[in-house]
């Protein structure tokens, strides 16, 4: 079993985020689970084409390769059976994918999996696995669909908002209730306490401690904040990374800037945010995850629901 405790990083990815099942997937909403399960098995030796996070999870995979030990493991979590998946590991196999570990919940939803293969990370195609995965306090997202060309760079290329994401979202709590002055207000005053963490700093950590195999300077992985904050704002943001002792290799404090065009030069492999508005923009320039946590996604409205 994957112990974090030896400092693996473990991907849990779906299906569907892995591989573009649409197809498929009309077969079962039009003509049902029967014909679904023929459909898969009668063309189980074509493979798949690549999903939304194909490339990202190949980059991730060949860190192996250039670390030369077993750093990073990606596992598989389904809702087909064993039978109908046996085409997606015969896509796995195709493209040379090191991906060994799976769980085939044969209708059910397999987020209740993640936990107990240790994973730090969750993509998913459906909203609602996500959300139980953050709950469980795993880092969390919805891929969402894009038509943008996958970045080739070699370097392995991460994109965060601040609030919500990396942090908690206790400050975007005060923006929502009483306005940007009082936020500024806020921020000013406890720019010397750190905030709290949000999901994905753990994650972030995990991804930190793989930076670190390598050279300074020749690490092929990169992170970058990509946050609305401004000046005066931006204090505590920096501030709390140092008392994390976690470090960015780039910030963007963008003062309510739209985020996608700057994404695009950074050129993000992904890029993760909690907020729908960006996460839609965000999507046609990079791949897209969009985290429903904090007060932004408390009523329950932002959870997309693409998986079948």
């Amino acid at each position: 079993m994957a112990d974090k405790s030896v400092g693996k990083l473990v991907i849990a990815i779906s299906s569907r985020a892995l591989f573009d099942l649409d197809e498929s997937h009309r077969v079962f909403e039009e003509q049902g689970l029967e014909a679904y399960q023929q459909y898969q098995i009668a063309h189980e030796e074509e493979p798949l084409e690549p999903g939304d996070a194909f490339v990202l999870v190949n980059k991730l995979l060949n860190l192996n390769t250039l670390i030369k030990a077993q750093r990073v493991e990606v596992i598989l979590l389904s809702r087909n059976s064993a039978d109908t998946g046996l085409r997606i590991f015969n896509s796995i196999r195709h493209y040379g994918l090191s991906i060994t570990r799976a769980a085939f919940c044969g209708g059910d939803s397999p987020w209740r999996y993640i936990s107990a293969f240790n994973s730090h990370l969750f993509l998913s195609t459906d909203g609602g696995d996500v959300r139980h995965a953050l709950e469980l306090g795993i880092a969390a997202a919805t891929i969402l669909p894009s038509t943008v060309t996958a970045n080739s760079e070699g370097r392995l290329k991460f994109a965060f908002d601040g609030d919500a994401v990396l942090f908690s979202d206790e400050a975007e709590k005060i923006y929502k209730a009483s306005g940007l002055e009082a936020f500024t207000e806020n921020e000013l005053k406890a720019a010397n306490r750190p905030l709290s963490g949000g999901p994905f700093k753990p994650f972030l950590a995990a991804l930190q401690q793989l930076q670190m195999e390598f050279a300074p300077g020749e690490s092929p992985i990169r992170t970058c904040l990509v946050t609305a904050r401004s000046a005066p704002t931006h204090e505590r943001v920096v501030r709390t990374l140092r008392a994390w002792n976690i470090r960015i290799d780039e910030s963007l404090f963008l003062g309510g800037m739209d985020k996608g065009e700057f994404l695009r030069a950074y050129n993000a492999d992904v890029f993760f945010d909690d907020q729908q508005g960006h996460c839609d923009s965000a999507r046609n320039h990079v791949a897209t995850g969009h985290v429903p946590h904090g007060v932004a996604n408390a009523d329950g409205a932002n959870v997309h629901k693409v998986e079948g």
